[in-house]
């Protein structure tokens, strides 16, 4: 059986990094994987999503309206944009870090992603949300000492939360350390371990 997840953000969050890690840890255990991305007109700023099918059963790439099984959201506004995918019941991560569009900028907006926050909690509170973890990603990137570090905390969170499927934090951080730098290594070995579940 497929788990169905949605990675959202926005560009310059690492999101497309964290779908093709999981992509790569999963196919390095010899599960089948398919994977699609969409990446706003700004690289910097538009929003970015990523469809993830991991399993045997996955036959293309895209996830159907209300079939996801979990959402990791790199931004409160561009989480509750994906909800529609989310099947019934299934799962949340979100940074509650809100990105202010630059459309909502302009126009002076004081968007603070509360809202967001609390629209996901109420989500939760009918049963239409499983499970919803809220990061602090705002303190967690102070912790591990990078703002960079949000795509791995949110991974980390979501592989120790056993929401990956046959993924553990161990797969995940053997395509980290196959794909990133060297001298980032050790602070993404951190952001994978911050959240406590």
């Amino acid at each position: 059986m497929s788990v169905n997840i949605v990675l959202c953000g926005v560009g310059g969050q690492g999101t497309v990094l964290a779908s093709k890690l999981t992509a790569a840890a999963a196919m390095k255990k010899g599960i089948a994987v398919k994977s699609a991305e969409t990446i706003g007109m700004a690289q910097r700023g538009g929003s970015v999503f990523s469809h993830l099918r991991v399993g045997e059963d996955a036959l293309t790439p895209m996830i159907k309206s209300g079939e996801a099984d979990l959402i990791i959201g790199f931004e409160p506004a561009e989480t509750v944009r994906m909800m529609p995918f989310l099947r019934k019941g299934g799962a949340v991560i979100t940074s509650d870090r809100p990105v202010m569009p630059v459309t909502a900028a302009l126009k002076g907006s004081d968007y603070s992603g509360a809202e967001m926050v609390d629209y996901l909690r109420q989500l939760e509170a009918k049963g239409d949300i499983s499970r919803l973890v809220i990061v602090d990603t705002e303190k967690a990137s102070m912790d591990v000492g990078s703002p960079k570090a949000v795509n791995m905390i949110l991974l980390g969170a979501a592989a120790r939360a056993g929401m990956l499927g046959e993924i553990s934090i161990e797969d995940i951080r053997e395509a980290m350390i196959a794909k990133v730098k060297p001298q980032f290594v050790e602070m993404n070995n951190k952001a994978l371990e911050y959240v406590e579940i």
